[in-house]
C-alpha cells in the first residue's frame, strides 16, 4: 500500500518544471511538466518495490495545476533508485513489470487529484478586488450612461440601378450621428449628414431602427432636422444648455458614431472660440464655432459636444486633417446657433434670413486693393440691393474695369470683410 506525505516550500520556478522520477529497480522514468507557479510541493510515495518522490511548483497547496506526465520504460539494469538531486537511494527487489505498473498508475492518480483539487480554498488565492474609480472617472461615467439614451446612428440611404436587371436598390452611402430634440422625434443633425438622401434610417441606443423624414434643413449653417414616430417612452431628448459663458479649458465630452462604432465617447476640453468655418455646402462662413481637441473622426458629425455637466453646448460638425482622421482640430456649431436654427425647422420647415442678393468679390481681392469693405461684383436689378440702387463691378466700352460699390457698414455696424457682412446679417431679424 503506497503512502505519500508532502511538504511545501515557496521558491522561484522557471517557466515549466521538469522533474524525473526513476524505478530503483529498473529505468523507468517519469516524466512531468509543470507551468510556473509560486510554490513547490514534495510528494513521497513509498510501496514494498518502488519509492519516489514528486516536486509540484504551483500557487496554491490545494489547487489543481496542470501536469503532463510521460513514461518511459528502458532495460532494467539498475538496482536502486534516484529521485531527483536530494531523494536517498534505496536498494529494492527486481519487480520490473510491477514497479513500472505502479509509476504509471500512481502518475495517473497524480494527475486527476490535481485536476479536482478543492476550488473554494483556492480562491483565496486570486486577486478580485476592482479598482476604485476616482471621483472624475465616475463624473465621466455617469454622463455617458445619461446621455447615451439621447444619441442616434443615422443611416444616408442612396437609390441606385442595376445597370444589367434595371433592378432598383437602397445602399448606404453615409453615415452620421445625431441626438433627441424632443419627445416629438425630433431629431437633430448636420445637413451634410443627410444631404442626397433618397431614404434616411435612425437607431436609437437600443438599437430599434426607424423611418425618419426631413422636417426642414439649413444648409448655411450645416443643420438639419429629421422626424421619426417614435413611442415617446423611448425618446430621452438632450439636456439643452449655452454656449455664450464657455471658456477656453474647460472639460467637453463628445458622443458619437465614428467609423459606424456606435455611441463612442472621446473628451477633451475647449482649445478655442469664436473660430469661422465655412459650410461645406453653400460656403457661407460659419460664426462663433467651437475649437476642440477632443477626437472627433467622420460618423461623429452631427453628434452632441457636452460640457461636464452633461448639458449639449455644440453639435460637432468638422475636422481640420489632411488625413480625414482626427487631428485634435474638430469644430462645433455653438448650441446659441442651433437653438434658433431649430425653432425656425420645427415650426416652418425652413430658415428665414435677410438678403442683399449680390455676388461679392474675395476678401483678398479687396485687399489687393487697398480698401476696406465688401466689393460688389454683381446686383441684379430685380434683387434687393439692385432695386436699393447699389452698382456692381463691369468693364467699359473699351473693357476697363470699373468697380462696383463697396460697402462699409450694415445698420451703422462696420464691415471689413464677408465676414461681417454675413454675421451683420444673421443677427438681423426678419
Amino acid at each position: 500500500m503506497a503512502t505519500a506525505n508532502a511538504t511545501g516550500t515557496a521558491h522561484s520556478s522557471p517557466v515549466f518544471s521538469l522533474l524525473s522520477v526513476s524505478s530503483s529497480s529498473s529505468s523507468s522514468s517519469l516524466r512531468c511538466f509543470f507551468p510556473r507557479k509560486q510554490s513547490s510541493i514534495t510528494h513521497t510515495f513509498r510501496s514494498k518495490t518502488t519509492q519516489f518522490s514528486v516536486s509540484i511548483s504551483r500557487a496554491n497547496p490545494n489547487r489543481a495545476a496542470p501536469l503532463l506526465a510521460f513514461f518511459t520504460t528502458h532495460n532494467y539494469q539498475s538496482q536502486s533508485s534516484s529521485i531527483s538531486s536530494d531523494t536517498q537511494k534505496t536498494p529494492i527487489s527486481k519487480v520490473p513489470f510491477l514497479d513500472s505498473l505502479f509509476v504509471i498508475c500512481t502518475s495517473l492518480a497524480l494527475s486527476f487529484a490535481l485536476f479536482v483539487a478543492d476550488v473554494d480554498q483556492a480562491s483565496a488565492f486570486v486577486v478580485t478586488t476592482q479598482r476604485k474609480l476616482q471621483p472624475d472617472e465616475l463624473a465621466t461615467v455617469r454622463l455617458f450612461q445619461e446621455n447615451t439614451p439621447s444619441v442616434v446612428y443615422i443611416t444616408n440611404l442612396a437609390t441606385k440601378q442595376d445597370a444589367f436587371t434595371l433592378d432598383v436598390f437602397e445602399v448606404p452611402q453615409g453615415s452620421g450621428s445625431g441626438f433627441v430634440w424632443d419627445k416629438n422625434g425630433h431629431i437633430v443633425t448636420n445637413y451634410h449628414v443627410i444631404r442626397g438622401a433618397s431614404d434616411l434610417r435612425v437607431t436609437l441606443a437600443d438599437q430599434t431602427t426607424y423611418e425618419a423624414k426631413v422636417v426642414g434643413s439649413d444648409r448655411d449653417k450645416d443643420v438639419a432636422v429629421l422626424r421619426i414616430d417614435a413611442p415617446k417612452d423611448k425618446l430621452r431628448p438632450i439636456p439643452v444648455g449655452v454656449s455664450s459663458d464657455l471658456l477656453v479649458g474647460q472639460k467637453v465630452f463628445a458622443i458619437g458614431n465614428p467609423f459606424g462604432l456606435d455611441h463612442t465617447l472621446t473628451t477633451g476640453v475647449i482649445s478655442g472660440l469664436r473660430r469661422e468655418i465655412s459650410s461645406a455646402a453653400t460656403g457661407r462662413p460659419i460664426q462663433d464655432v467651437i475649437q476642440t481637441d477632443a477626437a472627433i473622426n467622420p460618423g461623429n458629425s452631427g453628434g452632441p459636444l457636452l460640457d461636464s455637466s452633461g448639458s449639449l453646448i455644440g453639435i460637432n460638425t468638422a475636422i481640420y486633417s489632411p488625413s480625414g482622421a482626427s487631428s485634435g482640430v474638430g469644430f462645433s456649431i455653438p448650441v446659441d446657433t442651433v437653438n434658433g436654427i431649430v425653432d425656425q425647422l420645427v415650426k416652418y420647415g425652413k430658415v428665414t434670413r435677410p438678403i442683399l442678393g449680390i455676388k461679392f468679390a474675395p476678401d483678398q481681392s479687396v485687399e489687393q486693393l487697398g480698401v476696406s469693405g465688401v466689393l460688389v461684383l454683381d446686383a441684379p436689378p430685380d434683387g434687393p440691393a439692385g432695386k436699393a440702387g447699389l452698382k456692381p463691378t463691369k468693364r467699359d466700352a473699351y473693357g476697363r474695369l470699373i468697380l462696383g460699390d463697396i460697402i462699409t457698414s450694415v445698420n451703422g455696424k462696420k464691415v471689413t470683410n464677408g465676414s461681417d457682412l454675413y454675421r451683420i446679417l444673421d443677427n438681423c431679424k426678419v
